[in-house]
């Protein structure tokens, strides 16, 4: 045995013994490499292997940490391949997010981050500066696909992962959604069968059932994803035109797909000639060191349509989202121009002013730092005053955790227990057209840990008691 992987094996065995915790902290490389005697580089490597392993996590310029306490595997469906000839779920998300709007309210059940974590005042300040030097021509400039100097920027960022994405094949949109939307417009007509995960984001059910479209939920695993068979299954037994899924930090479940599993679901797309609607809105929220690549990197067809936007990592009222669309971008133009015409033109010409600045990136770093940090001080919380029976799906990305109440118990109902306590959270029947999902919620992480929160999550814990013992 190689001298790394005898001190990675030390560490495991640490680990397991409970020297360290899952979320604490190791100690650095340094300070690895004056108490091992060992060097710097065999020290480092050991942490990669462990890392690779999922044993410990890197946080961006804060360390390495004990990854999380592996759960029981989730249940799967009872059927890997579910049909929905009609969704109607919109209703039931309409009320579940109305209520959690008042501010009185303690947000758990929130699809956004902290807002305080925005670099509002630099934002606001390029919004004044643009004001000043707007003109009626840039009105006609920035119709769609947009402006110019927005969707350079976005192809810029795509070349620095290595993809060549020209900025003629962007559209900027008025946030992810109307990117997903008219994606979904672009390559379907009602009536057509499209793949969604179970669960899935609750934006896509909604958008299933306004076009008129049939839904085929698969499986989809908390930690490896949707599942290639079931997958396979659905496109041999039905004429699918699209599928929508999200493989970076996955909403509700918070999974980001391995490189090889990317791979291979753009390949199996790709034999079925099914177009891939690409969710990928929290990639620039992982805690590792390197972003994570898009499924659309492995495209070699332009059978991925890319949608992301600024509205989860940098600003989420500007409402600026784009789709690299590749040769459906024209299509989805003309789509724009029939609906909401077109995106903000200030909002645009402010996004192009503060990227100029190149503040940017260590705005992203702050943020990764800090919804990394909160995420652990919830799962900590969380772990201390829920009941044992409770499980905890934790991921080293975003900033949801996704939570399972023991059986029979009935997340919906614990909502409604909650909210009576100005507590929101989000039940997994929001993501999903089954009762698979019944007895798990969706639950942010990215609110500074206070006072209120963690009397918040006492009074979960409180009811889930109280629940469990009727």
């Amino acid at each position: 045995m190689k001298k790394y992987q005898r001190l990675a094996q030390q560490i495991i065995s640490q680990i397991e013994l409970g020297v360290w915790l899952p979320g604490e902290k190791l100690p650095s490389l340094r300070e690895q490499v004056a108490s091992s005697g060992m060097s710097f580089m065999t020290v480092s490597h050991a942490y990669q292997m462990l890392e690779s392993q999922g044993r410990i996590v890197a946080r961006p310029q804060s360390g390495y940490y004990v990854a999380a306490r592996p759960v029981e595997p989730q249940p799967a469906p009872p059927v890997q391949v579910m049909r929905d000839e009609a969704v109607d779920i919109n209703t039931y998300i309409f009320d579940v997010l109305q209520s959690s709007r008042d501010p009185a309210v303690v947000p758990f059940a929130s699809a956004f981050p902290d807002p305080r974590l925005f670099p509002l005042q630099q934002l606001t300040r390029s919004l004044a500066n643009v004001s000043k030097t707007a003109t009626a021509i840039s009105i006609i400039e920035n119709l769609p696909p947009g402006n110019a100097g927005l969707r350079h920027a976005i192809a810029r960022r795509y070349a620095r992962q290595g993809m060549n994405i020209s900025p003629d094949e962007i559209v900027i949109t008025a946030g992810a959604l109307e990117a997903l939307n008219l994606s979904l417009q672009a390559v379907t007509e009602p009536g057509d069968w499209v793949i969604v995960e179970n669960p899935c984001f609750y934006g896509a059910l909604q958008a299933l059932e306004r076009l008129r479209l049939k839904a085929l939920s698969v499986a989809t695993d908390v930690r490896e994803g949707i599942d290639p068979e079931a997958l396979e299954q659905a496109l041999k037994t039905y004429p699918v035109k699209a599928c929508w899924l999200m493989t970076n930090s996955q909403n509700p479940l918070g999974f980001t797909l391995s490189p090889e599993k990317k791979a291979r679901l753009v390949a199996l797309l790709t034999r079925y000639n099914v177009t891939l609607i690409e969710d990928d809105v929290y990639s620039e929220l992982y805690f590792g060191r390197e972003k994570p690549l898009p499924a659309k990197a492995w495209d070699r067809n332009d059978m991925t349509l890319h949608c992301s936007s600024f509205s989860k990592c940098l600003v989420a009222g500007f409402r600026i989202g784009w789709v690299a669309a590749g040769k459906h971008a024209r299509r989805i133009q003309q789509l724009q121009l029939m609906s909401t015409l077109s995106t903000s033109t200030p909002m645009q010409l402010a996004l192009v002013d503060y990227l100029a600045t190149g503040r940017y990136d260590a705005h992203l770093r702050r943020l990764r730092r800090t919804l990394a940090e909160r995420k652990q001080q919830a799962w900590h919380a969380l772990m201390r005053y829920l009941p044992a029976g409770v499980k905890i799906h934790h991921s080293d990305s975003g900033y949801f955790l996704w939570l399972e109440l023991p059986a029979p118990l009935d997340a919906g109902l614990l909502r409604e227990a909650a909210l009576r306590h100005q507590i929101s959270i989000a039940p997994g029947k929001m993501f999903s057209t089954s009762d698979v999902w019944t007895p798990f919620f969706r639950f942010n992480t990215s609110w500074a840990w206070e006072e209120r929160e963690e009397e918040a999550v006492i009074k979960l814990g409180e009811l889930i008691r109280a629940m469990l013992n009727r």
